[in-house]
């Protein structure tokens, strides 16, 4: 994940610092747009262990070592944990609190399993937020918008024609939170509305007027948008393939602000470089996206840093889950716990 922030003297917030009886948290780096609602969080820890929050951000793992040095437990935002690193702290931290939904993509539960740690993420969130964001992937690639001020601002006039969401499908690959507000939102557009989902009945779709299909090849050649919004499981990496890809119709559009590797490796770009779709991207294979990534070359792409997750709302709500689930974790309890 990529952080675009105007460098300043980096500072450390600590609580408790004289309950030496209490066991430490601490998270060694942050996305500064979330400081805020984390520390208005840290009332729901006192009497249960002290918080140390480094205020700059930094994924040099040496750095984030030496400040987990005392910690019992860690927050982990914006941060992969490899499994070099994994190691290093395995002696000491028996908890992550993960800041995100797919936590998959950023520890390996495996491993964490077998060490014994626990591992907590957040769920439900940013429903609003990520659907809010793919619809303006959607937005961009059918208006323009942001290209037409671009030109505009070069001095242009001429233009270019938009594309009708009205009367049009759009195919929701998952039907979770945000596929459901994906739902309400489309159907504020007029458009019509298919769901493919693993676990489905066809009552829940059928109270957003939505149509259910069996297979997931189906959505993709009967939609005019498909908009992926899988969680990330053993079940569902590689799960859109290039057989489905290819059922896209010409002109038609993918979106994706879920996780890269829902989609089978290579097999999206190699799709997009046919040049006949249009493709709305939140989440790459590499995080940061590589200055030399074939992906920024490609025509009829849209593409944001991973952001999709990053509104003021479901800052707050993140931040909260956050420190209920190590609330929970000194309590003896369990809270949002995936390993």
């Amino acid at each position: 994940m990529r952080i675009n922030e105007t460098p300043t003297t980096a500072r450390v917030i600590e609580t408790q610092t004289e309950r030496t009886d209490l066991l430490l948290v601490v998270m060694p780096t942050v996305i500064p747009t979330m400081l805020e609602p984390l520390t208005a969080c840290l009332p729901m820890l006192r009497d249960l262990a002290r918080v140390r929050l480094h205020t700059d951000f930094t994924l040099d793992e040496d750095t984030v070592v030496e400040r987990m040095q005392e910690a019992d437990a860690m927050i982990v935002i914006g941060l992969h944990i490899g499994d070099r690193l994994l190691d290093l702290l395995a002696d000491h931290v028996r908890c992550f609190a993960f800041g995100g939904t797919g936590v998959a993509s950023y520890i390996n539960l495996g491993r964490t399993r077998e060490l014994g740690i626990r591992v907590c993420n957040v769920v439900h969130y940013g429903n609003h937020a990520v659907a809010e964001h793919a619809f303006g992937l959607i937005m961009e690639l059918t208006k323009h918008v942001g290209r037409l001020d671009r030109e505009m601002r070069e001095g242009q006039w001429a233009g270019m024609d938009g594309l009708d969401l009205y009367d049009q499908t759009i195919g929701l690959a998952g039907f979770g939170g945000i596929g459901q507000t994906m739902a309400r939102i489309a159907r504020g557009f007029g458009m019509h509305i298919l769901v493919w989902n693993s676990h489905l009945h066809a009552d829940q779709a059928a109270r957003f007027d939505a149509q259910t299909v069996d297979d997931l090849g189906d959505l993709f050649e009967r939609s005019d948008v498909v908009s992926l919004h899988l969680p990330l499981t053993q079940a569902t990496a590689g799960i859109v393939t290039a057989r489905q890809l290819d059922r896209l119709r010409p002109g038609s559009i993918i979106i994706n602000t879920a996780r890269a590797e829902v989609i089978a490796p290579g097999a999206l770009l190699t799709r997009l470089q046919r040049g006949d779709i249009l493709a709305g991207l939140d989440v790459f294979d590499r995080e940061p996206l590589p200055a030399d990534d074939p992906l920024r070359t490609v025509p009829g792409l849209v593409m944001t840093p991973h952001v999709a997750w990053r509104t003021d709302g479901a800052n707050r709500n993140l931040s909260k889950q956050i420190m209920q689930s190590l609330a929970a974790f000194y309590r003896g309890e369990r809270m949002n716990v995936v390993a």
